[in-house]
């Protein structure tokens, strides 16, 4: 139970510094979260190039910003709100939908992983949500944040987050079940 404490505390001594202009305490800090970072980063642009791109803006202006970080004990939430507004900066100007990795969604949608076909199915389907929903989706199943943690992320109320994946899970579902019935009828 120490050890746990003494990493948290040690976390925000890190961001406590880094907040006082510390560049070697928000470089440790970036060093702890680049995994997170550049995995969210791949899920959003899908190539290693934009990641990386995306995870380089973020530093820049999470360091020029985090003067500014209220609650320290966020820094990671903060950090990855910053980057998924890098990637989808990235995306505008690429114009193209938000890719993910499927592999990851479709374990957790309860999916043949094997099955190529669903896959892209279903990567289609979640690139035609509204953006918000695409948002929710891949922090909640990709990233496994919590509700709490995404509504801080996309600065809006918990029972929105989760209206926002009820309803983005609905419309997987009610295409799925359409394309089930629409191939149970041509077969």
């Amino acid at each position: 139970m120490k050890g746990v404490n003494k990493t948290v505390e040690n976390k925000e001594q890190l961001v406590q510094r880094a907040i006082k202009q510390d560049a070697e305490a928000f470089e440790q800090l970036l060093i702890n979260e680049e995994r997170k970072m550049y995995y969210t980063a791949l899920s959003y642009v899908g190539s290693k190039e934009d990641a990386l791109d995306a995870i380089q803006e973020t530093a820049y202006k999470a360091f020029l910003a985090i003067g500014k970080l209220r609650e320290p004990e966020y820094f990671s939430t903060w950090l990855i709100a910053i980057l998924i507004r890098e990637c989808y900066k990235i995306l505008r100007k690429r114009n193209e939908a938000i890719p993910f990795e499927e592999s990851e969604l479709i374990t957790k949608l309860a999916y043949d992983e094997t099955d190529t076909v669903k896959k892209l199915y279903v990567k289609d389907l979640i690139a035609k949500l509204p953006e918000t929903y695409q948002t929710v989706i891949i922090l909640f199943y990709y990233n496994d944040l919590a509700i709490r943690d995404i509504a801080t992320i996309i600065e809006c109320p918990v029972g929105t987050v989760k209206t926002y994946l009820h309803r983005a899970r609905k419309q997987i579902k009610k295409e799925l079940e359409r394309s089930y019935r629409l191939n149970e009828k041509a077969t």
